[in-house]
C-alpha cells in the first residue's frame, strides 16, 4: 500500500515564508479591483470576500443598478477596502469600468484590475494576471480561456465557437495578433496607461474590452494573455447575441479601417503600405478586367490565354502582396511596455 509523503517541516516553512514574501511584494504594487455592479446583488458579496489580502482597495461601481447594489455593499460593510461609486445613469460595463478606473487612479492605484460582479472570475489567478505589469513586461494583461482544452470544458460549445470567431475579428481590427479571447473581462491595466485610454472615446457597452484593445494599439501598449479556465455558475447574462452581431461587425470594420489608415498612412509609411497599395490596385484591376470581359463577350466566346493572364495574374500577385502586408502587420505587434516611459514623463512634468 502506497503512502503520501508530506514535505519536511523545513521545506513547508520555507514555502510559507516565500508565499508571505510574494504577498508582501504584491501589497506594495498598488493593485486595486474595479467591480462594475449591475444586477449582481446575489454574487457581489462572494466577489468581495475572495479578494486577497494584498489587494490595496476595491472600487464597486453601482451602474444605476435596479437592485441598489451600492446601498447593499455599503450596508454589508464586509471589507474596509471597499469604495462605492454611484452612476446616475446606466453606462454599461465599459462606462462603469472607466468610472472605476478614474476613482481608483484618484486614490493612488498603480494597477487596475477589472473583475465582473457575477463571480465568474477566479480571483486565485489575480497574481498571475498582474505579474506581467509588476515586472514591467506588459501594460495590459487579460485572461485567455483558450490555452488548454481542459480550460474549455465548462464553456458551452456555442460560446466556444462565438468567442473563436470574435477573437479572429479582434486580431484583424486591433492589430494584436498575439492575443485571444478578446471578450474576456478579467483584465489588468497600469494606471498611467489607463489615464491615456480614458482620454479616448472607448465604447462603453458590450464592445468595451475589444474597443479598449484597439485604443491600446494606438498607444503601442504591450498586451499579454494569461491562461485561465472558464468558470460559470448560476448567473444570468445580460447579452442578447442576436442584438450584438450587427453592431460588433460594424465596429470591427470601422476600427480596422481606422487602424490601417492611422498606422500605415498617418503615423508611418513603410513597406507594408506599398504592399497594400500595390496589392489592392492589382487585385482590383484583375477583377474589373475579368468581369468586364465577361460582360461584353459574345455568347459562347472562349477566353484566350492572353485574356486569362490579364485577369488572373494581377489577382494572384495582388493577393500575394496583401498576404505579405498582413504578415508584416502580424510581426508589428508592440513588444516594449510603454508605462515605464509614461511614468518617467509624469515625474519630469511634476518637477
Amino acid at each position: 500500500m502506497s503512502t503520501i509523503k508530506s514535505d519536511p517541516p523545513n521545506v513547508s516553512v520555507r514555502r510559507k515564508a516565500k508565499a508571505r514574501q510574494n504577498d508582501l511584494r504584491l501589497s506594495e504594487s498598488g493593485v486595486w479591483l474595479i467591480v462594475p455592479c449591475y444586477k449582481v446583488k446575489a454574487h457581489i458579496s462572494r466577489v468581495i470576500a475572495r479578494a486577497p489580502d494584498w489587494i490595496e482597495g476595491i472600487v464597486c461601481v453601482d451602474d444605476a443598478c435596479p437592485e441598489n447594489s451600492g446601498d447593499f455593499i455599503e450596508e454589508a460593510k464586509a471589507d474596509a477596502r471597499v469604495r462605492v461609486v454611484r452612476l446616475p445613469q446606466n453606462r454599461g460595463v465599459g462606462g462603469a469600468t472607466l468610472a472605476g478606473y478614474a476613482e481608483a487612479d484618484r486614490l493612488g492605484a498603480r494597477i487596475l484590475v477589472k473583475v465582473d460582479g457575477d463571480d465568474q472570475m477566479d480571483l486565485s489567478y489575480l497574481a498571475q494576471l498582474v505579474a506581467p505589469i509588476v515586472l514591467g513586461e506588459a501594460d495590459y494583461a487579460k485572461g485567455n480561456r483558450f490555452t488548454s482544452i481542459s480550460h474549455l470544458q465548462a464553456m458551452p460549445p456555442v460560446r466556444v465557437f462565438g468567442n473563436a470567431a470574435l477573437s479572429f475579428a479582434a486580431k484583424v481590427s486591433t492589430g494584436y495578433w498575439n492575443v485571444f479571447d478578446p471578450t474576456n473581462g478579467f483584465t489588468a491595466i497600469e494606471s498611467s496607461v489607463a489615464r491615456r485610454v480614458m482620454e479616448k472615446s472607448v465604447s462603453q457597452r458590450f464592445f468595451f474590452e475589444t474597443d479598449l484593445l484597439y485604443h491600446l494599439g494606438t498607444l503601442r501598449a504591450v498586451v499579454r494573455d494569461v491562461p485561465m479556465p472558464a468558470r460559470y455558475g448560476d448567473e444570468v447574462s445580460n447579452i442578447r447575441i442576436s442584438a450584438i452581431i450587427g453592431p460588433f461587425a460594424g465596429k470591427h470594420l470601422t476600427n480596422f479601417l481606422q487602424r490601417i489608415l492611422g498606422q500605415y498612412f498617418v503615423r508611418d509609411f513603410n513597406v507594408a503600405t506599398l504592399e497594400m497599395l500595390a496589392g489592392l490596385f492589382l487585385f482590383g484591376f484583375g477583377m474589373i478586367y475579368g468581369l468586364h470581359w465577361l460582360a461584353v463577350r459574345d455568347v459562347h466566346q472562349a477566353a484566350s490565354a492572353g485574356v486569362v493572364m490579364m485577369a488572373a495574374l494581377p489577382v494572384l500577385i495582388g493577393v500575394q502582396l496583401l498576404l505579405q502586408a498582413m504578415n508584416f502587420d502580424v510581426l508589428n505587434v508592440p513588444t516594449r511596455a510603454i508605462h515605464p516611459y509614461l511614468r518617467a514623463i509624469e515625474r519630469l512634468e511634476a518637477k
